[in-house]
């Protein structure tokens, strides 16, 4: 992995906690998601359940992006952060 790609990962990760306005739930999942791929890799462990909701939808968010290489959800993570803050 190149030094610039997680130089500017990091740099996203602290822009997404300052961004303008918070972003709807399905942003936040998404970065949720696209961060926990590209820091821990594929999800693991069994989902939520019961009213835990709010894990729920954070477990079923990671799981779609089983198989993404940590690069690529790290370059995700960063184009996804860009736009919100346009």
């Amino acid at each position: 992995m190149s030094e610039d790609l997680q130089t500017q990962f990091q740099a996203a990760a602290v822009a997404a906690k300052n961004l303008d306005k918070r972003p709807g739930n399905d942003d936040l999942l998404e970065l949720y998601a696209l961060f926990k791929q590209a820091t821990d890799g594929d999800v693991s462990g069994d989902r939520p359940g019961g009213f835990d909701f709010v894990g729920g939808a954070k477990y079923d968010a990671w799981t779609k992006l089983k198989g993404t290489d940590n690069e690529e959800a790290m370059r995700r993570y960063i184009d996804k952060v860009n736009a919100l803050k346009s």
